[in-house]
């Protein structure tokens, strides 16, 4: 991989883990495009979702500061709570991750059914984000432990790539009457378990098999674009989600949707 594929597909990461088009969707796309295949090498794949979740952090500082002094006074407050529906949206997500993930890669081996699947799926990601643009959202703050299940369930959906995580929790929050910034922040907290869960796991497999055919400025490179890019996606579509805009991003996963499908037959 070379230094400026790297940086395309870090900032397609960065850009596309916030905003709900799908990074996995765009990355099987981007994959296609220039020739690689980064689902094999492992320290790339690492790098990048590393970065995306630094980004995370970077954003919500002062939040997941604030959880964790909650978290240490050992009590039963409105930070444990917190985290304990972080943690019971993580349980969809880790039941497909552990009992399905051969089974979806397998899906995705060959190129041309991957982005037939990824434009249906975009597709659906356009009809769900379209959904919200009529539904008048709720004002509470506080997302009900059966909510926090039901988005991570929406979560787990969107291992298909094409099907945007963030769009998918964020629409899901949105249809079960929750306050639009609330829903975003959760969404955005909330995927912090499960990739971190899945960058160690694949970080051991990096380490112990050194498996990357990337050098190491392509992958500084990618690293670097994936946060910056990830850091203003994030930023941009807290506001985005405050204001209701998210009927253009259907419009967007509708038409790139229909060009995958239109390219890979």
């Amino acid at each position: 991989m070379s230094i400026i594929e790297a940086i395309i597909l870090g900032i397609i990461q960065g850009l596309t883990e916030f905003l709900p088009v799908s990074s996995s969707g765009h990355l099987e796309i981007g994959k296609v495009i220039l020739g690689v295949d980064i689902q094999e090498d492992l320290g790339f794949t690492v790098m990048v979702h590393l970065a995306t979740v630094l980004s995370t952090i970077t954003v919500f500082f002062t939040e997941i500061k604030q959880l964790f002094r909650g978290l240490f006074r050992f009590s039963w407050n409105h930070e444990t709570r917190y985290i304990s529906k972080l943690l019971l949206s993580a349980i969809p997500v880790l039941f497909v991750g552990l009992l399905f993930e051969d089974e979806v890669e397998m899906i995705f081996s060959k190129s041309n059914s991957s982005l037939i699947i990824v434009g249906f799926a975009l597709i659906g990601t356009a009809l769900l984000l379209g959904v919200t643009n009529y539904i008048k959202p709720g004002q509470s703050k506080k997302i009900p432990f059966s909510d926090a299940f039901i988005i991570g369930i929406a979560q787990a959906m969107a291992v298909i790539p094409g099907l945007s995580r963030s769009g998918s929790t964020i629409a899901t929050g949105l249809l079960l009457k929750n306050n639009r910034e609330e829903v975003a922040r959760f969404s955005f907290l909330m995927v912090l378990i499960p990739i971190i869960g899945a960058s160690l796991l694949k970080l051991i497999d990096w380490v112990g098999t050194g498996a990357s055919d990337t050098g190491s400025l392509p992958l500084v490179a990618g690293f670097i674009t994936a946060y910056v890019s990830g850091f203003i996606a994030c930023k941009w579509m807290i506001n985005i989600v405050k204001r209701g805009k998210l009927i253009w991003f259907a419009v967007y996963c509708a038409v790139i949707g229909t060009i995958s499908i239109i390219i890979s037959v």
